[in-house]
């Protein structure tokens, strides 16, 4: 469980097939306090720290993961956002967030407003009851708020903090991002869903 918050950017430091899985290994100012067999948010994919290297440790991604989110298309020298798992012992500043990307989404906005940017994404419309006016959304693992709703789009205002110190400055036009939309909004969803086919 994680809060949306990103802690630091790691950098993909190596990238290899295993089967249908990818291996990769990352470097980042938080590997010394990661433990083998941890949960890390990379960039809102929850993946298992699986070994540990001086500066880098080594996560695997499943086929799964490979079908539900843009990883398959990092590269080396990528940089992704990383959150550890939520410490009940601390506070929960953004929201309740999985690390279970439900969708991916398309930048087709960028604008610098002159102290902060606007990013416009279009989603799948099939997830258009999860967003919401002023609603919560993880983006790249980063909780955010969103505003200009539609039935496939929605925008998203950075402050400058979460530009300097996140992957979203990367991020232009054509770039894909992974979303995992609000687990209430999820699950009341699927209540109604369900009545309904009763």
């Amino acid at each position: 469980m994680f809060t949306g918050i990103i802690e630091a950017t790691g950098r993909i430091e190596e990238i290899s097939p295993a089967g249908t899985n990818l291996t990769l290994w990352l470097s980042s100012p938080i590997t010394g306090e990661l433990k083998v067999d941890q949960s890390v948010s990379h960039s809102g994919i929850c993946l298992t720290v699986e070994a540990i290297k001086g500066d880098q440790y080594r996560v695997t991604a499943i086929a799964e993961t490979l079908e539900k989110t843009n990883l398959g298309s990092w590269k080396t020298g990528d940089l992704v956002n990383l959150e550890r798992c939520l410490s009940f012992q601390g506070r929960l500043d953004g929201h309740i967030v999985q690390g279970h990307v439900d969708a991916t989404a398309e930048c087709i906005d960028k604008k610098d407003r002159d102290g902060s940017w606007e990013f416009r994404f279009r989603f799948p419309p099939a997830f258009a009851a999860l967003v919401i006016e002023k609603g919560s959304i993880s983006l790249n693992g980063i909780s955010l708020t969103i505003f200009g709703v539609t039935h496939d789009e929605f925008s998203v205002a950075i402050i400058p903090y979460t530009f300097e110190h996140t992957d979203i400055q990367r991020i232009i036009p054509g770039s894909r991002v992974n979303l995992e939309f609000d687990m209430i909004g999820k699950y009341v969803s699927r209540i109604f869903r369900v009545r309904n086919e009763q």
